[in-house]
């Protein structure tokens, strides 16, 4: 069975930092392509960022480029999401997800791309 799990979540103040960290287990990850989605209350889940299974170059939505970094530990079976700079706007549930196929991706931006889910862990931006 297929388990992806989130954590790092949590309660941080605005310009501050999190890591959020994605375990996956059942299956090994390391040829496909992996990505942190967010959906605020009321808001379609949105795409942040996406990791190629080759850790090649990695895509961010433009609010979050600068501030945000994907990388992945094969190793581990892990990929991670680090935040800095943190903004109100920030704050989501955050997912990540699990490409439905391995190696290439023509799309990666769509959750139809992915097969995979986590159960999503909260982020909050707040003073």
């Amino acid at each position: 069975q297929v388990e992806l799990v989130e954590s790092g979540g949590g309660l941080v103040q605005p310009g501050g930092s999190l890591r959020l960290s994605c375990a996956a287990s059942g299956r090994t990850f390391s040829n496909y392509g992996m990505a942190w989605f967010r959906q605020a209350p009321g808001k379609e889940r949105e795409f942040v960022a996406h990791i190629p299974w080759s850790s090649g170059s990695t895509k961010y939505v433009d609010s979050v480029k600068g501030r945000f970094t994907i990388s992945r530990d094969n190793a581990k079976n892990t990929v991670y999401l680090q935040m800095d700079s943190l903004k109100p706007e920030d704050t989501a549930v955050y997912y990540c997800a699990a490409a439905r196929t391995p190696l290439f991706m023509s799309t990666w931006n769509r959750p139809i791309d992915y097969a995979y889910w986590g159960q999503g862990t909260q982020v909050t931006v707040s003073s």
